[in-house]
């Protein structure tokens, strides 16, 4: 049995009735999409397991080949899509060899810092006392 706002049974088909035309009408007017569905991922996890894009439109020859060409052969204009992505793979390319070029700098750093650090350990060892006298002659004599 279902309640109205004033928890009152609804008796009657028509109260139900308008009770959800009521409902619906707040939703169409509040500005916001309502969905009652989620979204579907339509062969994502398939197409992954297979190496290809997640979606059939983020790469591939129907994506990145022209939709036509001229009948003597010419490939037709790039299409704004493709322009875009061609420029979206540039700056992509760009940005990893610049991060690259970082990662390398980095790791030349701590080679540089971990030799200075060997240096400095093998000097302070260099400017410890020498053993002298009856020490030397004991090593000498056990090796």
């Amino acid at each position: 049995l279902l309640l109205n706002a004033t928890k009152k049974p609804l008796k009657s088909l028509v109260t139900v009735c308008d009770w959800l035309f009521c409902c619906f009408s707040v939703f169409r007017l509040s500005g916001r999409q309502f969905s009652t569905t989620g979204g579907v991922q339509g062969g994502q996890k398939w197409r992954k397991e297979h190496g290809l894009a997640r979606t059939g439109s983020e790469y591939g020859p129907l994506t990145d080949l022209p939709d036509w060409s001229f009948a003597d052969g010419r490939p037709a204009p790039p299409l704004k899509g493709q322009l875009r992505r061609k420029q979206e793979g540039e700056v992509l390319a760009r940005r990893i060899v610049r991060l690259d070029s970082e990662v390398d700098a980095g790791v030349q750093k701590f080679k540089e810092k971990q030799e200075e650090a060997e240096r400095t350990q093998q000097l302070k060892e260099s400017l410890l006392l020498k053993p002298k006298g009856n020490h030397l002659t004991k090593k000498k004599a056990q090796s």
